[in-house]
């Protein structure tokens, strides 16, 4: 793996990390300067940290945190021949429980594609598309799907 490839996966992972941790500033800080876009979405991509954030606002939090754990897996990464752009795609599934009464079980699949930009020798999130391939019970997840 090389220095680029490694450092674009150590910002998909930092997503996950930040979001299960209920980093929520952090989270959305990853899209300072891109776009985030779940399809299907009547309200379309949102830009910046400020729009972004505002899609975690019906997120249920459990003692600051989601209570979730968000599992990438078959990551693709393909940086282009400048190497200052680069894309990936992967899987997501995101795992939640809150026992007794809500087991651990998976409650989304979904597929990332992402486009990543180098600027100043740091790689950042330039967009992120998601698709929701699989969806199981939010109830717990998001006050809006409750």
């Amino acid at each position: 793996m090389s220095q680029n490839e490694y450092a674009i996966l150590k910002l998909m992972n930092e997503y996950c990390f930040r979001v299960d941790a209920g980093d929520f500033d952090g989270f959305a800080g990853l899209f300072e300067n891109g776009s985030f876009h779940v399809l299907g979405d009547p309200a379309g991509a949102r830009s910046g940290k400020q729009a972004v954030l505002g899609l975690l606002e019906n997120v249920t939090l459990y003692d600051g945190k989601p209570h979730t754990k968000h599992l990438l897996s078959n990551v693709q990464i393909d940086i282009d021949d400048s190497e200052r752009l680069a894309s990936a795609q992967s899987y997501i599934t995101v795992f939640q429980a809150m026992p007794p009464d809500f087991p651990l079980q998976p409650i989304f699949i979904g597929h990332y594609h992402d486009k990543f930009e180098q600027v100043e020798g740091e790689w950042r999130f330039k967009s992120r598309e998601i698709s929701p391939d699989l969806v199981g019970d939010l109830s717990r997840h998001r006050a809006d799907m409750s």
